[in-house]
Formats: C-alpha cells, structure tokens, sequence
C-alpha cells in the first residue's frame, strides 16, 4: 500500500528559515546535489558535485543560501510524490539519503533508559520471552534513574566498583557511565537510504527494532555543519546474545535510514536546537498494531559535541567527513504478541520518526533480503561523476 507524503508532515516546521540540502536520483543523470525550497529541489553542482564536498566548505549554509543560476530538478511535490518505493515511478526523480562519501559512524549507550535495556538484552541472552523478568531483577538493584551520573566522573567509578561487587557489572554500563564512549560503524558509505524506501531487518531476527535518533554532518575538519534525522534499525537478539554480533545486529542491507534532508547550521539552526529537539516515533502494523514513543536530547549522558571529540579527532580522521548517529532513549517494551514478548517488527510496518527543526523521516520495514539490493557504490559514483565531467 503506497504511502502518502507531504510537503506539511516532512520539511521543517519552520522550513522558510531553514537551509536544506538533499540529493535526488535524476533519471538518465544520476545522483544530484539539490537545495530543497518549499517549490523545489534546485542542482548545486556549480558548487559541490557531493554532499561531502559541500560540507568542507567554510561556510555551506552561506554558500547554499548565495547560489543563483540553479536549475530546479522537480518541484518538492513532485519528488514526494514519488518516494515511496512500492510505487515508485523509475522514469522520474526521487530521494536519495542526503549523504554519499561520509563515514556512517553511531554512538551507542547515551541514554540511561536504552542503557538499561541493553543490559537486559544482554542478560536475556537475546530473548525477548526473558526480557521482563531480567528487567525487573536489574532494576531492583540498580535502579532505573542513572541521569544524575555524569560519564568518566569519580562518581561513576565508584559506582561501577558497587555494582561489580554486586555482580551486575555490564560492558553496556562500561560505555554509559564510563570514560569512553561506544563509537561504531553504523553503514558503508553510500549505503544509506532515504525517505520512502524499505529499511531492512535480518530475516533471522525474532527481535528487533527502530531507533529514533538525530544524526550530526561533520566535516573532516571536525567541525559540525547540520543535522538530519537518521533510524539505527537494531536486531536485539543478535546483539543480546553477543555484543560480537554488533556488526551483524547493525549493518544489513537497508538498515540505515537517513533523512529526509540535512538542514545547515545558520543564524535559524544551530547546536543547541539540537540540544533542544524532542524526537517522536510512530510505527503502524497492517495489524493495526501502532506503537508510538519518544526521544528527548535533554536527557542524553554526553554531550553532542563530547561525543563527536570521541569520534573524530588526532587519533581518528576522516578525510571526507562523517555522519553521527546521536543515540536513542527510545527502547520499546509495549507487548505486540502477548504479555511479556515485548515489541518487535513485522513486516510492512511503517514507521515515522520526526521533530519540528528537521522534518519526518518515513520508512517501511522488509526483510534485509528482500528489499532492493545496493548496487550503486563508491566506484559507480566516481564513473558517474566523471562522465558528467565533474571530476
């Protein structure tokens, strides 16, 4: 059933003071840069050929902002209208994730209440039917409010030494409370979909779920440029029954979902709007099942900057620049099948994920087997590229 998209529910409530950018796939042409206005998605070639380039520049908001003699592609309508990929009309543009030849890195474990979830993923051994008993066992010793302890702190040390005494100590707790922060690899540049495609869940997974999370364009300077909307599509029985599965449990085919637009920082935007944002997630079953939570940045552990110092720095650099995924609050229990199985996905499910500064990212679920294959990578956008002479 093709899902309906508008220009109301997925820019920016404030989109006439935003400054956004994405990239659409333009038949016979390829992959394009575009500034997305409330009458279109206008080519930015003149200025950069990828997403990455153009966020090397000193100021792109400015840049972006300043370009004239663009070519509008389609109106934004027009490319709505198109982006659900089970109706998708092949012969006109469409959505793309609005990155290319960044890293796709994530934080893990910034907030206490998906902290807590995982260790009981990690004590279920990735069994969902275990999840309440486990919950309610850990939260009888350790309390289900850590949000006054500040990661790396002394305080967090002793409070690591109490609970290893009591033997709950957990590698998640480690990189919640402790001084070094989870940083991973999320997806393979160029892998990442966009608005209106299927994202993917392992067909072996019996336990899975979004994660709503803000994810941060940094160049390789370091330095944040904009922010974006991203799903950290997570399978909890591979990752609770080893946290060696973590590439397995994250990094399938379509298990990232970013979008629907970057949004620069500029005088209207900035860090502490992201700071700020409150994250709202919808997931609808043909059931008729709907799920609905919520994710507040207020209540992170870390910092957002803190967190991209763990991620990029003198011991890590990337020369095209990264995306990070921030994190989630979000970690659903509400029962879908019966009492105590807790939530997991279905096939066909729709799920929403938005907040006002950024827009709503829209996505449907399939198994990572079944949803279309990744075939245009890094060697085929070079080609690309060169053909259009922009290399």
């Amino acid at each position: 059933m093709a899902h309906t998209f508008s220009l109301q529910a997925h820019l920016p409530e404030d989109h006439a003071q935003a400054t956004l950018i994405g990239r659409i796939w333009q038949p016979g042409v390829g992959p394009v840069l575009v500034r997305i206005d409330a009458d279109g998605a206008y080519d930015l070639t003149l200025i950069a050929a990828t997403s990455s380039e153009l966020l090397e520049l000193d100021n792109p908001a400015a840049a972006v902002r300043s370009a004239t003699n663009m070519t509008r592609i389609a109106t934004l309508q027009e490319l709505l209208d198109n982006a659900d990929a089970a109706g998708r009309d092949t012969s006109r543009p469409w959505l793309l994730a609005p990155i290319d030849l960044q890293a796709v890195k994530a934080s893990g474990v910034t907030f206490v209440a998906s902290m807590l979830e995982r260790v009981i993923e990690e004590q279920a051994r990735g069994d969902a039917g275990k999840a309440e008993s486990v919950r309610k066992a850990i939260t009888a010793v350790i309390g289900d409010n850590l949000s006054s302890v500040v990661p790396g702190s002394p305080e967090a040390a002793r409070l690591k030494e109490v609970l290893l005494d009591q033997g709950v100590w957990s590698q998640y707790l480690e990189v919640g409370i402790g001084p070094d922060a989870e940083i991973f690899t999320k997806a393979q540049p160029m892998s990442s979909v966009g608005l209106g495609d299927e994202v993917g869940i392992h067909p072996k997974s019996a336990w899975n779920n979004p994660e709503p999370e803000i994810v941060l364009a940094i160049n390789s300077r370091g330095k944040v440029v904009g922010a974006t909307l991203g799903n950290d599509v997570n399978l909890r029985d591979f990752e609770g029954r080893s946290a060696l599965l973590l590439g397995k449990a994250k990094d399938n085919n379509a298990s990232c979902a970013v979008g629907p637009f970057i949004r620069l920082f500029d005088a209207n935007f900035s860090i502490d709007d992201v700071r700020r944002a409150e994250l709202t997630m919808r997931v609808d079953g043909t059931e008729g099942f709907t799920l609905k939570g919520s994710s507040s940045m207020s209540m992170i552990s870390r910092d957002p900057l803190q967190l991209v110092e763990h991620a990029i720095g003198p011991n890590h650099q990337y020369p095209d620049g990264l995306v990070l995924f921030l994190g989630t609050m979000f970690a659903p229990t509400q029962d879908r099948f019966g009492p105590g199985q807790g939530f997991t996905h279905q096939v066909a499910d729709i799920v929403t994920i938005s907040t006002p500064k950024l827009g709503a990212l829209v996505n449907t679920v399939n198994f990572s087997d079944q949803t279309a294959p990744w075939t245009f990578g890094l060697t085929a956008l070079f080609k690309n590229l060169a053909d259009r002479k922009l290399i």
